[in-house]
Order: structure tokens, then sequence, then C-alpha cells
């Protein structure tokens, strides 16, 4: 399995962005204002992902004291972090694709203010889903591993 390259999650909240602001260029009016903290649930995934990083660092680096990750453990958990870093992006260019939809638009319609509020906590907490899933899964690449490849020898 490879790391979360910067390229992929970019193209991902690209088409998130994309499809957000088509959608609700279509279909913004027919909405019900939005829950203003409705993003938050992002957040919410984001701290318990940093606690389980906080909890598996230490084992990963074999600290004294601490019971070695089982190998389907730390898989499971980098296949968490991939899935969230990568949702966490789409997430992030849906919102900012919303916001981008009722900026221009805040001065006209009442609802717009409460959805960019809405629209600027959603955005916020799907950058952060996106830092904890990067970060755990830094945390969990082996201590053995070479950072860089080797280059061949000539």
């Amino acid at each position: 399995m490879s790391f979360t390259q910067p390229g992929q999650l970019v193209g991902a909240g690209l088409i998130g962005l994309v499809v957000a602001y088509l959608l609700a260029r279509l279909g913004y009016s027919d909405l019900p204002t939005l829950p203003v903290f409705s993003g938050v649930t992002l957040l919410l995934v984001a701290l318990i992902e940093l606690v389980l990083a906080l909890v598996l660092r230490p084992r990963v680096l074999r600290k004294p004291g601490t019971e070695p990750v089982e190998s389907l453990t730390a898989a499971r958990a980098v296949a968490l972090a991939k899935a969230s870093s990568l949702a966490g992006a789409i997430m992030t260019g849906c919102w900012l694709g919303l916001l981008g939809y009722l900026l221009p638009m805040l001065e006209v319609v009442h609802a717009a203010r409460q959805d960019t509020l809405t629209a600027i906590i959603g955005a916020i907490s799907a950058a952060a889903l996106i830092a904890s899933g990067l970060w755990l899964e830094h945390v969990l690449r082996n201590p053995d591993d070479p950072e860089e490849p080797d280059e061949p020898e000539e």
C-alpha cells in the first residue's frame, strides 16, 4: 500500500468542489436552511483519529513498556487514515464549492448568510479530518523502513 499523495487529495477535492457547486446551482433554492453544525461530525472523526494516533505512536516506535502494534491492527488503522484523508479532501471540496456558490449572493439571499457559516465550519472540520488522517498515516510508518528509497549504485 502506498502512502497518500498530495495530488490524490487535490484531485478528490476538486471533484467535490465542482460537483457541489453544480448541485448548488441546480437545487439550492429547493433546500431548507442547513444546520449550522452539520460539518462538525467530521471534526469528531478527526479527534478520534488524533486520539488513535496518540495511542499508537509509542507502540509503533516500540517505546519501553508498550506492546507492539499487531500488523492487522496497523493495516486497519492505515486504511482508516487513507480513507479519512480522502473523505476529508472530498468534503473540503464540497464545502468550498457550496461556499463559492453562496458568497456572491450573501447580500441578496437571507438564508445564504447562515449557510455560509455552515460551509465555513464544515470546511474547517473537513480540513481537520485531512490533517488527522495524514498524521495517523505518518505515525503508522514502520520505523525500520528507510524514509527514502536507496539510490542504486552505479
